[in-house]
């Protein structure tokens, strides 16, 4: 059985490879923009709570 990566894992790896709160916003609204469906399905699979999931999406319009 896999285990899904936390959001945390996925921030660090992204702050790993240099990337800023900015890049990261950025990253999330190009999802958006393309693949709005894919985005909350993989926001989802994070773990991250509705409301949370709600607000990102939100913001990444």
């Amino acid at each position: 059985m896999s285990k899904n990566v936390s959001k945390n894992e996925w921030v660090d790896m992204f702050r790993e490879i240099g990337l800023t709160e900015e890049n990261m916003m950025n990253w999330h609204c190009v999802f958006e923009k393309r693949h709005p469906e894919a985005h909350e399905a993989f926001l989802q699979w994070l773990g991250i709570p509705a409301d949370e999931i709600t607000d990102i999406r939100r913001r990444s319009r």
